[in-house]
Formats: C-alpha cells, structure tokens, sequence
C-alpha cells in the first residue's frame, strides 16, 4: 500500500506540475495539450477545454482512494482547472461549452491556416458540455435546461443522421453538436459520458436517453465497436478507447439496458489483452475490467516509458467527418485527413487511475461513482 500512495504522489505531483499558470499557449488552469499529423509533419500547442475537464474528472473518480493529503491536491487542481472553464463557456453565455475559447473564437490556435477559417469554427459540443457539469456543481435549473437543451439537437428534432448504419437511423439518440446547422453524429464515448452525467444527476430518462443507450449496446453486440470502431465513435475510434467509456459508465450505474453486455465487454477484453495492443490501450482495457469487477494481468504502471505517456493519444478528429458525401466519408477514417491530441497530464491520470483502481480491488474496496 505504501508504494502505491508513494507511486500515486508522484503522478499527481507531476500532473499539478503540468497545470498552467498562464503563458501564451495556455491559460491558467489549463493542462498543456497539443494537435499533431506526423505523417503530415504538423504539430500545434492546442488550448482547449476538453483535456482539462476530462483530468479532472479521472482525478475526481478516484479521489476517494487516495490519502488526505492527496485528496487536497487533487481539489485544488480542480479548482484551478474550473476557473478557466468560463473561457470556454457559449459565446452567448448559455450554459453549454466549446472544444476551444469562445469570446472571441480561439478554434485551432497556435496555427498557420485553420484559425484563420470559419469553416473550422466548432459549435459547442455535448462531450465538453458533460464534462464541465461532472465537474462542477450545477443547480437543478441548469440541469433541467440542459436536458431540454440536449433534445433539441437528437437526431430527428430538425436533422436526421446520415452517417452511420441504416438500422441505426431511426434513433432518436442524442448527437454529439449543439450547433443548429452541424451534421448529426452518434458516438459511443460521447453518448456515454453524456449519459453518465444524466445517471449521474438522476435526471429522468427520455426516448433520446433510451434510443442512445440502444446505439451502445447495439454496437456492441453486434461487435461493431471491434470491427469498425471509427462507425462507432468518430473521435474515439479504438476499441480500447469504447470499451473503456461503456464499461465506466456500466460500472458506475449499472443501467438496465446495458446489463446484457456486460459479460461481452468483460470477454471481449480479456481477449484484447492476448493480442498485441500497446501499452496504452493495454492500460484502458485493464481499467475497465477492474471497475467491471474483474482481475486482469497486473500492468507495472512504473515500467511504462516518459515518452509513451506523452505521445499517447485519447482523441482524435477526422477533418472529414463532417462530410456528408459518401466518398468524403470513404475517406475520413484514413490517418492523412485527422488529426491526433495528446495531453501529458491526463495520460498521467489515467495511470493513476489503473493504480487507484488496482488498490482498491486487492483492498476489497470498490470504486466509487466520481463526484460523490
């Protein structure tokens, strides 16, 4: 135990290290993270919201575990860290949030060309929009706009989707744009973390919360989210990276509609890990067998080197996803046209978070749902 808690200090130690005071990249509170296409050779400071919030998110799902002195820490990170949220907040001050700074827009920064558009101005976004209210303390009036907020822009309520699988068109799930003239998206790992923030709350259920968990567990039972992950989750588009979002969101709520694929998820994983994943996505598959309850390999989180941690990439956007057409669409997953962010700190924090969650299995102690 003492080396774990030597081992989790030194992680969040390094993450309060990363957290910015305020230089020309990146505000105060901000987690350094930045933009890339090496095959493209281009790489950009990028200052946005969304690794920020998710940090601190994956700090506060583990808060619980860690000793006191540790728990201060990681609240003071958040506090710093939701100072700068305003930043991002809509430019007419509604309560949803921007991948990038709003008052005026900041999209792409750091660059040569893509600021420069509007074309690649992004509305806000239901990923960002979760994250700040799972880490905050939103009042119940914001909650109740949100969820009237979110029907308004499901699929069918004044566009229908296009690209995804036809016996997915009918849903009425959520999509992943506020913006009233954007494309209609389903993604798994977006739906899950909205979903996760509606469990969380207690919000009540709707057709657009019923129809998004039918998408997940549609895709994987079907075994979409292995054979064609990019279908499933545009920004999130690795197995790995699906199986941990569903499976957090399972764990912590245990939704009835899911529950079926629990067993799936948990097979599916453990043979994920007889393949040759990277240690990353290694990482993210382990995690979730342990919060599904499951004792996978033990990982040596120490072993895994400076420079894999720092290079591993969460998320990603396809600058073709947008396209409608279907040959565009052909082409969007290809790594020529996406781009791919890294964020040291919030790679750190899901190190923490194997390591935390690990503790607590071999400790008998369960995890606990993040922000109670």
């Amino acid at each position: 135990m003492a080396s774990t808690h030597s081992q989790l200090r030194t992680l969040i130690d390094r993450i309060a290290q990363l957290q910015s005071t305020g230089d020309d990249y990146f505000p105060a509170g901000l987690f350094p993270s930045y933009r890339g296409n090496r095959l493209l050779g281009y790489y950009r400071p990028d200052s946005n919201l969304f690794f920020t919030a998710i940090t601190v998110f994956t700090l506060q799902s583990i808060r619980n575990f860690l000793p006191e002195a540790l728990q201060k820490q990681v609240d003071t990170i958040r506090e710093k860290a939701t100072a700068a949220y305003p930043l991002f907040q809509n430019k007419d001050g509604l309560k949803t949030y921007n991948f990038y700074r709003t008052k005026p827009s900041h999209h792409f920064p750091h660059g040569r060309l893509l600021h420069r558009l509007d074309h690649f101005r992004l509305p806000d976004d239901v990923d960002d929009t979760a994250m700040v209210y799972l880490t905050t303390q939103p009042v119940e009036d914001e909650l109740q706009w949100l969820k009237q907020k979110l029907s308004q822009h499901a699929n069918g309520a004044t566009r229908r989707i296009r690209n995804t699988h036809a016996d997915y068109r009918h849903l009425k799930a959520y999509s992943t744009w506020f913006g009233k003239n954007m494309y209609v998206e389903f993604d798994a790992c977006v739906l899950s973390n909205l979903l996760y923030c509606i469990f969380r709350y207690d919000l009540p259920l709707n057709q657009h919360d019923h129809d998004s968990l039918a998408f997940i567990r549609s895709v994987v039972e079907t075994d979409r989210y292995r054979t064609g992950p990019f279908r499933c989750a545009h920004s999130y588009p690795r197995t790995a990276l699906i199986l941990y979002h569903v499976a957090r969101l399972i764990a912590a709520f245990r939704p009835e509609s899911l529950e079926g694929i629990r067993e799936k998820l948990i097979g599916d994983g453990f043979a994920l890990l007889n393949t040759p994943l990277p240690v990353m996505d290694r990482l993210l598959v382990s995690t979730s067998l342990l919060r599904l309850g499951e004792t996978p390999p033990a990982l040596d989180v120490a072993a895994i080197p400076n420079k894999t941690v720092q290079d591993f990439s969460f998320f990603v956007a396809g600058m073709l996803t947008a396209y409608e057409n279907p040959l565009l669409y052909r082409l969007a997953p290809s790594p020529l046209v996406r781009m791919n962010w890294t964020c040291e700190a919030h790679s750190l924090a899901l190190l923490a978070e194997y390591a935390a969650l690990l503790t607590a299995k071999r400790t008998d102690n369960p995890p606990q749902i993040a922000g109670r």
